[in-house]
């Protein structure tokens, strides 16, 4: 699969370049939250208080997602210094995620906000992750080398942009969380109605996400940080156990006639 050229602007506008990644990652947003918007409406989850959920969600994710790769080392004065990388350094979707869950939890807490919202929030972010991606594939490197007919061959000039090599077939990595957001919101339609918890949609979906994440990092080309694992992988061994669990739960049978217990943080915010 060749991939003669890749598209880092679209243009300029009142002076300024736009971005393509930066377009699709919005697009992204505005496609989560007509998503969430649906499901909340067709659940009749009428509260306007929902909405200041969504909103600190989003603005904490944007926070996390540019300060998730601001810690590269232990040594604090070791990493650039924050403005300089708040302003050009890179994004993680991992902390965005991380930043909008909690961001969620903070919103429910400053509303006073007590139902499950994880129903309404796992369609909404799988088909804004499977659009935003969309945004990387064309603007970052694909991955690491690969024999397999399907790798991305990049020429000379797209290549040196994204300081990948040249005539290479690389492991189209985005393409590949693409196809699983997509197919994880198929199932997720599809689950909707049929959990007894509704809410551990979420749960889920973040835990298989997690466990795909780590997998396709080691054909993504990102630094390997400890032990030929990178960053991202570190951080998934922290929180993968924690979210097998609470998947185990959601999974688990109820009995007849029994009510079930309080959910605890996790899979009732987000």
């Amino acid at each position: 699969m060749t991939l003669d050229v890749m598209i880092p602007t679209l243009g300029t506008s009142w002076g300024l370049t736009v971005s393509t990644h930066d377009v699709l990652v919005g697009a992204g947003l505005v496609v989560a939250v007509v998503v969430f918007g649906c499901e909340k409406r067709r659940r009749a989850m009428t509260d306007e208080r929902l909405w200041v959920v969504v909103a600190l969600a989003l603005a904490w994710g944007a926070v996390f997602a540019r300060l998730g790769t601001w810690v590269q080392h232990v040594d604090l004065s070791q990493n650039d210094p924050l403005l300089q990388h708040w302003l050009y350094g890179s994004r993680s979707i991992l902390g965005g995620l991380a930043g909008a869950y909690l961001g969620a939890l903070f919103g429910k807490r400053v509303t006073g906000y007590r139902e499950h919202t994880g129903a309404l929030f796992a369609p909404a972010v799988a088909a804004g992750m499977a659009v935003g991606r969309v945004g990387c594939m064309l603007t970052e490197s694909p991955g690491t080398a690969t024999g397999h007919a399907w790798g991305v061959v990049l020429n000379r000039t797209d290549a040196a942009l994204v300081h990948a090599p040249v005539n290479v077939p690389l492991h189209p990595s985005f393409l590949y969380e693409i196809v699983f957001h997509a197919v994880a919101l198929v199932l997720l339609w599809r689950l909707r109605d049929r959990l007894a918890q509704p809410a551990g949609l979420l749960t889920l979906y973040l835990a298989a996400y997690a466990v795909f994440r780590f997998i396709v990092e080691f054909v993504r080309g990102n630094e390997v940080a400890w032990a030929g694992l990178s960053r991202p992988q570190l951080f998934l061994l922290v929180v993968l156990p924690l979210l097998l669990w609470r998947a185990l739960k959601v999974l688990r049978p109820t009995a007849p006639n029994t009510p079930h217990p309080t959910e605890p943080a996790l899979a009732e915010a987000t």
